[in-house]
């Protein structure tokens, strides 16, 4: 019997019969690679090593798993059946029916949403709360910027908490020793309770999951595991797809919380079909930048908690410490005040973090200025210019603009506008903000200062770092600021008003920039 084969985008998970030199999916070139697809079986139960297999083969597993952690009641079914209805009253009636005792005995009140707490703080506020039982989380990030090292924490944490759980901990990528070795730099003691594999082939890995029954399965990384009932290359498009499927049934069948790491792409997305994505509940990337001990753990994408949560950690030779108050460490090496910069408030997810921006305005010798930004998105900075040149006479045409946010956060909300247009006018003019100013709100194409969301957790975080003065949009009067005692609020209206926030001028030298 000949073995039909087809070829597979390596880009974007297109197939065709044949081979084709540039993708019609994603237009991309010598992308398609020959596989092997599943074979179809046309018997009604399912095919062995298919998805349908690895559910029964794990269905019981995953009983005793939830009856172990005392779980069983929450989250399964006494009547076994594949489906049931909303209410967990009327489950309870429907198998109390079907036993002949009378209706309404044996009812179940509705559980919440069970987890495990990690030990990390910060790893617990981007998963909403902490580790859900049976979720499928995928970790992306850069090679190098701690991505095991944040799991053997994890692993340690998870034990330290609730010392009954097992983690199993599978490596493609490094040797048993190496995993060890790490491990015991970052003072994880497995005490019979963490167990190391190093393996690629995923059937192998599911043998050992029988054997252990393990509550947390770590797979590190995706790109390295394949399944024998599909050919390809580890890492292949089809692969990758086959590897993820399985351990979602994995994780949905038998209880078990899995992490899988992942590669990154250089335009900074998880390498492989954006399917992957979708399929998970979690979707965390972790990120930093060079020359920074800063790590940020951020959520995209969270089924049980809010998505734009982040978690913040340094970088030392005993591993990740947590940072509590990252606007405290962003803001440490403030001294006194300087030409160019302003503290803006920008909300990531539930907390408000404090951070300072920087702007360099210079004349420029170039027939097109420079426009560099680090830390905030270039056209967002360049649209601020064009505002600032409009609406408040700044001559920026022949001027080198360059801007940074310090300490290597990523800025994207809107409500950091008006810092940024603070310290680009702030280094044109040459004139300094005081230190204890925050800056906080929207500016429009108009030149208008908007409201922006959850105005009083942000006062309170200057109130709390020593902020005496906010500057912030003008509220309307049925919406005013609640400012803490002590702190002052200046309202603003238009963004040309900021040139009369200091109307005593400061001493300094002549600028050498020509004024045209």
């Amino acid at each position: 019997m000949k073995i039909k084969t087809q070829y597979s985008c390596q880009s974007c998970g297109f197939t065709s019969a044949k081979w084709l030199g540039r993708c019609p999916g994603c237009e991309a070139w010598n992308t398609l690679v020959e596989e092997r697809p599943s074979s179809a079986t046309s018997a009604p139960g399912p095919a062995e090593g298919s998805l349908g297999a690895v559910r029964d083969e794990f269905r019981g597993m995953r009983d005793a798993a939830l009856e172990e952690a005392g779980l069983h009641g929450a989250l399964m079914t006494a009547s076994g059946k594949g489906w049931v209805p909303l209410d967990p009253e009327d489950e309870a009636d429907d198998d109390a029916g079907e036993k002949g005792t009378a209706r309404g005995k044996g009812k179940r009140t509705s559980q919440p949403l069970r987890r495990h707490a990690t030990g990390l703080d910060e790893l617990d506020r981007v998963l909403g709360g902490g580790l859900v039982t049976d979720s499928f989380t995928l970790l992306g990030g850069d090679p190098g910027i701690g991505k095991s090292t944040l799991l053997l924490q994890m692993a340690r944490g998870v034990l330290q908490k609730q010392p009954e759980l097992r983690l199993l901990y599978v490596s493609g990528e490094e040797s048993i020793d190496q995993i060890r070795g790490r491990a015991l730099r970052l003072g994880v003691q497995g005490k019979g309770r963490v167990f190391l594999a190093a393996e690629t082939q995923l059937e192998r890995v599911f043998a050992s999951v029988k054997e252990l029954k393990p509550h947390v399965l770590v797979m590190d990384s995706l790109q390295t595991f394949s399944s024998g009932f599909l050919q390809g290359a580890p890492g292949s498009v089809g692969q990758v797809r086959e590897v993820s499927a399985r351990l979602m049934a994995l994780a949905k069948t038998a209880g078990i919380a899995v992490w899988l790491v992942g590669h990154v792409t250089k335009e900074g997305s998880i390498a492989g079909p954006k399917v992957v994505e979708h399929m998970v509940d979690t979707v965390l990337y972790f990120e930093g930048e060079g020359g920074h001990t800063f790590r940020l753990l951020r959520t995209v994408k969270n089924r049980f908690g809010s998505t734009r949560e982040l978690g913040v950690f340094e970088m030392e030779g005993e591993g990740l410490r947590e940072v509590s108050n990252p606007s405290a460490l962003f803001l440490s090496e403030r001294k006194e005040p300087a030409p160019g910069t302003a503290t803006a408030a920008s909300l990531e997810g539930s907390r408000p973090i404090l951070v300072e921006l920087q702007a360099l305005v210079s004349p420029s010798g170039l027939a097109v200025p420079r426009r560099t930004s680090v830390g905030m998105e270039g056209s967002r900075v360049s649209l601020i210019a064009a505002i600032l040149e409009r609406h408040m006479g700044l001559k920026l045409a022949n001027q080198d603009l360059f801007f940074n946010v310090a300490g290597g956060l990523r800025l994207s909300e809107p409500a950091c506008d008006l810092a940024a247009a603070a310290a680009i006018w702030s280094s044109f003019e040459d004139r300094a903000f005081p230190t204890d100013w925050l800056f906080m709100g929207e500016v429009g194409l108009t030149g208008e200062v908007r409201r922006v969301s959850q105005m009083e957790a942000r006062l309170q975080e200057a109130k709390k770092l020593g902020f005496m003065t906010v500057v912030a949009p003008r509220a309307g009067s049925s919406h005013p600021h609640k400012a803490p005692s002590g702190l002052r609020v200046i309202e603003l209206e238009r963004v040309r008003e900021l040139s009369k926030l200091l109307e005593a001028p400061r001493p300094r030298a002549e600028s050498p920039r020509a004024r045209q």
